[in-house]
């Protein structure tokens, strides 16, 4: 029960054709999920298993992608943890995380138990699945996490985030306890690889990542041998050069404003996923078809050897109100380009 595409991904099996998802590939811009999100709230569609598993379907069964993935949210570690979360429609804590109130989180044994429904979800997904597609589990990364919690967003600069960085490593020992249980569970549930998902980590500039995200992105690695992949937003490969031999991380994720082609002929271990900019997918397809074969020309010139392990997708998730011919076209174009 598994995708040919993505296991040669993850064997270092050369192919032509690469595996294809995008991340957010389940959300607003989609017919299907705005129709059940019209009768469930944002919450029932993450933490009802059975409408998690609908929801994941969905892009799958419409744009025929290689890869589901969970469909959850990246905050609800944070509420597990004892910070009420409410969505009106975004996400809102109902407090900030400071020195006095982090002494207030629950105990991650007893918290972690709120996560159960994403191994159900999981379980779910996978039941749903075609025996031919693979099936993804994310978390969020412990920054990311933590500007959430400290802002309210990661959204501008992070000013209270970055001003508070001795609160960031007490924050740390907590979450990366509750991480290590929340990834174990996703796997043990069927999810074949776990993403940490890193969208504030560009706010910071390299010696700060390099000090503080980067040794707790090879903790959690360490923890999973070859089962966890990460992503960041507004990066470049100076951050984190040191993971592409990293035996413990499987892939990287990289967004728009890398070089694919770089990044592939890069001396690594691990895949490569990316990394389309995800507003061109609102072009005409006349227009989007010269960005693609713009982008793909020096990919497809590599040898398979230097191209192999790479994942087709976007430098970040699929926007809102993304034309739904505009993601089938992008699918069936790399793969009839890699075909010939």
């Amino acid at each position: 029960m598994y995708n040919e595409k993505f296991s040669n991904v993850l064997q270092g099996v050369p192919q032509a054709v690469p595996p294809i998802w995008f991340m957010r590939q389940a959300g607003r811009y989609h017919s299907h999920y705005r129709a059940l999100r019209e009768k469930h709230s944002f919450v029932d569609l993450c933490k009802k298993p059975e409408l998690a598993a609908e929801v994941a379907l969905g892009p799958i069964k419409e744009f025929d992608f290689d890869i589901a993935i969970l469909f959850s949210d990246l905050l609800f570690p944070l509420e597990a943890l004892g910070m009420g979360l409410e969505y009106n429609p975004g996400p809102q804590l109902d407090r900030q995380l400071n020195e006095d109130n982090i002494k207030q989180l629950r105990p991650v044994s007893e918290a972690i138990e709120h996560m159960n429904f994403q191994s159900e979800s999981v379980k779910a997904t996978r039941e749903l699945l075609p025996k031919n597609k693979s099936l993804i589990g994310f978390v969020g990364a412990p920054w990311t996490l933590f500007t959430y919690a400290v802002e309210g967003s990661h959204k501008g600069g992070l000013q209270k985030a970055k001003s508070k960085l001795s609160l960031f490593f007490e924050f740390e020992k907590i979450i990366l306890d509750f991480l290590y249980q929340n990834i174990k569970l996703q796997l043990d549930a069927g999810a074949e690889q776990v993403v940490v998902m890193d969208t504030a980590a560009g706010e910071l500039n390299k010696n700060m990542y390099l000090s503080i995200i980067a040794p707790t992105i090879k903790k959690i690695a360490a923890q999973f041998p070859k089962k966890i992949a990460y992503y960041s937003k507004y990066t470049h490969q100076g951050y984190f050069q040191d993971y592409f031999l990293d035996q413990n991380i499987s892939g990287i994720g990289f967004d728009h404003r890398l070089d694919l082609a770089d990044c592939l002929t890069q001396e690594r271990s691990i895949f490569v996923q990316g990394n389309f900019d995800n507003n061109m997918l609102f072009c005409d397809q006349d227009t989007l078809k010269k960005y693609l074969e713009m982008d793909l020309r020096k990919i497809k010139e590599l040898s398979l050897e230097d191209r192999n392990q790479w994942i087709c997708g976007l430098g970040h998730g699929v926007l809102p109100k993304t034309p739904e011919d505009n993601i089938k076209f992008v699918v069936n174009f790399v793969r009839e380009y890699f075909s010939e």
